[in-house]
């Protein structure tokens, strides 16, 4: 099936074009300067020509998740979304410049550094897990590298919910970081297979290759792989610098039975931890909710395929901005965002303002002339 190709760039309200990003299989990414306040951001818009409800559902739910969990330090940030002025519906993200989609291939990463990355991806996951939220899609290429050079979890688009799941929920994997029984479609995603695709990711960054996957070329198509994860048997990290504590803690998080893995991603990040302290590194912060915390009262309505948000389909007259001015501060607060062009330069005409000073003049001379008539000048 050929590749799609990218759309055009949008054009959107206090945004610049800069360039393309990336194409996905449903979206595209772009790179977009942000005029107030001016920062760079990356926007992902939805093609014009999709309609699938399910894509639309997919792409409203990364939206609503990422609301509920960007204020995490090591998940994406999410500024804004909307539906552009040819009806596109499009997210506007934090930009990070790198990920590790392709680094673990091409150079061998510090164990401690995988370590920390490990850490702060298990304290996104069980935030999300606290929220009922379930990612669903947890490899290298999904973690990203802040401009500060934090990793974060990033594309939510397939992600579900945890206690709401139907029997035809979309089953969508990236198959070398997928658990056993995801593979065999027996769940669309728990916890348990979530801690799986984690440490699958963990092992794929230390061995520079993902778990089940062969050197030798044209051994691993999907259907090698899936056969392989099946069997689910855990082969040790080739590197003399990987200690069998952290082997061990890989293994069990890889178990082939669910109920064998860490209960949770908060154990799994503190099984790290442990390796850390042995091994005299400083330990990474596990940054999960505190205790009380709980999620926003709106939950996440992963059915819902419509097209959601602030659009405008055209700019506005001179007459319309007077007419909203007219309204006050609440008639700029409903859709001070959805203007689709930069304001125009204000039109100068000086007929009006001639009228007015002559007016004025006038009525100047009538006060005057009255003033004298009544005795107050003289």
């Amino acid at each position: 099936m050929p590749q799609r190709l990218p759309s055009s760039p949008p054009i959107l309200p206090g945004l610049a074009y800069i360039r393309p990003l990336g194409s996905g299989g449903f979206a595209d990414v772009f790179l977009y300067g942000q005029d107030m306040p001016r920062r760079d951001v990356a926007v992902k818009v939805l093609p014009s020509d999709v309609r699938d409800a399910d894509l639309l559902r997919m792409f409203n739910a990364e939206a609503d998740v990422l609301a509920h969990l960007s204020a995490h330090p090591s998940i994406v940030t999410v500024y804004q979304a909307g539906i552009s002025a040819d009806g596109r519906p499009y997210i506007v993200m934090e930009y990070c410049p790198g990920s590790l989609a392709q680094r673990f291939r091409v150079e061998r990463m510090p164990v401690a550094e995988v370590l920390s990355i490990g850490v702060r991806m298990a304290g996104a996951l069980e935030s999300a897990h606290h929220a009922g939220l379930i990612h669903r899609d947890v490899k290298p290429s999904n973690i990203l590298v802040t401009t500060f050079g934090a990793p974060v979890l990033a594309d939510f688009g397939i992600s579900s919910s945890l206690v709401r799941q139907s029997a035809d929920e979309m089953m969508a994997m990236s198959v070398p970081w997928s658990a056993p029984e995801v593979i065999a479609e027996q769940t669309a995603g728990t916890v348990a297979s979530e801690v799986w695709s984690l440490g699958a990711t963990v092992y794929s960054l230390l061995a520079g290759h993902s778990p089940f996957e062969r050197r030798e070329k044209g051994q691993n198509s999907r259907e090698q792989l899936s056969r392989r994860i099946a069997r689910a048997s855990y082969t040790d990290i080739p590197r003399a610098d990987v200690p069998a504590a952290l082997q061990r803690v890989l293994a069990r998080a890889m178990s082939r039975n669910p109920a064998d893995r860490y209960p949770h991603a908060r154990e799994f990040g503190e099984a790290l931890q442990t390796v850390q302290a042995e091994m005299g590194l400083p330990a990474t912060p596990l940054e999960v909710p505190a205790a009380e915390w709980a999620p926003a009262a709106r939950t996440v309505d992963f059915a819902d395929g419509t097209l959601r948000g602030p659009a405008r389909s055209h700019v506005e007259r001179d007459g319309a901005r007077k007419h909203r001015a007219s309204a006050g501060v609440a008639g700029y607060a409903r859709d001070e965002d959805t203007d689709i062009a930069a304001p125009a330069s204000p039109t100068v005409h000086p007929l009006p303002w001639v009228l007015a000073g002559a007016t004025t003049v006038t009525a100047g001379a009538v006060v005057v002339a009255a003033l004298y008539a009544t005795g107050v000048l003289r």
